[in-house]
């Protein structure tokens, strides 16, 4: 049997563009060789794409790519490759796209759209799931309406807070106590994320928040929480791993604690009571179903120490692959190995592409009526 042709796609124009170069890195050393070929597509921090074998090499050591060919993935189902940019060159075909983009411009739906013009079955969630899982003030609506668990919350958009900036305080001190998390709406990987105690850092985190993005979200703190992840897999019928507690080795669980200093501990399988885990791993499934995912997502939560209550935090429709990261720690707890947890997701991308090609597109009126 012919090789499947794995696109991995990865990089990007996200302020998370270093986290998805190690998680792709991760991805293509434990891919079976004997099963895939593997096709590395790199995006660079301005937007442009590579194709070559060295592409992750050269985003890693910020070369100057200006000489390099590109190859882009085009919105045409005729094609399912990537055309060369110019006309030298010669399309390169590909079986499945496995995007390993964390934040915008890759886990937002935009280049899940792209995938879905061009026909290519790819792992992860739709368009929609996609947005509405990096849109955190659009899920956590939604989240509970679907009657999920979440922390009290407060947003606006920046542009307001420039206007109103004491009413905005204002109201967000009534309807919520110190200590708050302020976080950009659309990002991950704790960029942009501060914990504030009070006016004057709340202040200061709306700020540095609204360097990232225009929409400010605001979040009542659990307190003495622990930080408890779970991973989904699956598209109709997920399931849930066993979760895990991450102990993080600052005040919170930011961007240092989670790649740099390498001190944060995770703890496999979390120490909860059973029912509690019962209901992380629940609340996990129905959140995944809520925001209509498809292959994979990692559940974060808050737990209270001593009331065991459980917050889902967030769902993360691509989650972190590096070394480190909880979401193929916890399913190698579970009893799927990385390997086959990477052929599992390759096998559920192919799974949703052939239910959407039983679906119609095209209706044939009684009549050419529109002639």
């Amino acid at each position: 049997m012919s090789k499947l042709r794995i696109g991995i796609v990865f990089g990007g124009r996200s302020a998370e563009h270093e986290v998805s170069l190690v998680s792709a890195a991760s991805v293509m050393n434990a891919l079976d060789k004997e099963k895939y070929e593997i096709v590395p597509i790199g995006i660079s921090p301005e937007g442009r794409w590579l194709s070559s074998n060295d592409a992750l090499k050269l985003l890693k050591e910020k070369t100057d790519i200006g000489s390099q060919p590109e190859h882009l993935i085009v919105p045409d189902p005729s094609k399912k490759a990537l055309v060369p940019l110019n006309s030298a060159g010669q399309n390169k075909s590909v079986d499945v796209l496995f995007p390993v983009l964390h934040g915008t411009y890759g886990e937002d739906g935009t280049i899940q759209g792209l995938f879905e013009l061009a026909d290519i079955p790819y792992v992860g969630a739709g368009v929609l799931g996609s947005a509405l899982a990096m849109d955190k003030v659009v899920q956590k609506d939604l989240l509970r309406q679907a009657r999920i668990p979440v922390t009290p919350s407060v947003w606006f958009f920046l542009h307001d807070f420039e206007k109103n900036q004491k009413r905005i305080v204002s109201f967000t001190e009534k309807n919520l106590r110190y200590p708050m998390f302020v976080k950009p709406a659309n990002l991950g990987s704790s960029i942009g994320i501060s914990k504030a105690h009070d006016r004057t850092e709340l202040i200061a985190a709306i700020r540095l928040a609204g360097e990232y993005d225009r929409k400010i979200l605001v979040e009542k703190g659990v307190q003495n929480a622990r930080e408890i992840e779970c991973s989904v897999l699956g598209n109709d019928d997920p399931i849930a791993s066993v979760p895990g507690e991450i102990i993080p080795s600052n005040e919170f669980y930011d961007y240092d604690a989670k790649y740099v200093d390498g001190k944060s501990t995770a703890v496999i399988p979390a120490k909860l009571p059973k029912a509690t885990t019962k209901n992380v791993q629940e609340i996990a499934v129905q959140s995944f179903k809520t925001l209509d995912c498809a292959g994979m997502a990692r559940a974060d939560f808050l737990v209270a120490k001593k009331t065991n209550k459980v917050f889902l935090n967030e769902l993360n429709t691509i989650p972190g692959f590096t070394s480190i990261s909880m979401y193929p720690k916890l399913w190698e707890a579970s009893g799927i190995a990385y390997p086959r947890l990477l052929d599992r997701l390759i096998e559920l991308a192919i799974e949703r592409h052939k239910a959407k090609q039983n679906l119609r597109t095209i209706f044939e009126p009684k009549k050419d009526w529109y002639r």
